[in-house]
């Protein structure tokens, strides 16, 4: 049928796949664009950093308000 939409699920393997060979440039995080540095792959809106030996790393910064 016509305009019928499909589930897409993908495993954060997948995604983080993806955010490496490049072919994603969102952060996984927050959604925002990522920059490449290095051998890693950084968020400047959040802090995380993808791909630095083999590991993510996300910095939680919470305030009370």
């Amino acid at each position: 049928m016509a305009g019928e939409v499909t589930s897409f699920n993908r495993t954060l393997e997948q995604e983080l796949l993806a955010l490496s060979r490049g072919a994603s440039l969102e952060c996984l995080t927050c959604g925002e664009f990522v920059l490449r540095s290095g051998g890693a792959i950084v968020c400047p809106e959040c802090g995380a950093r993808f791909g630095e030996g083999g590991r993510a790393e996300v910095q939680l910064g919470m305030q009370a308000g």
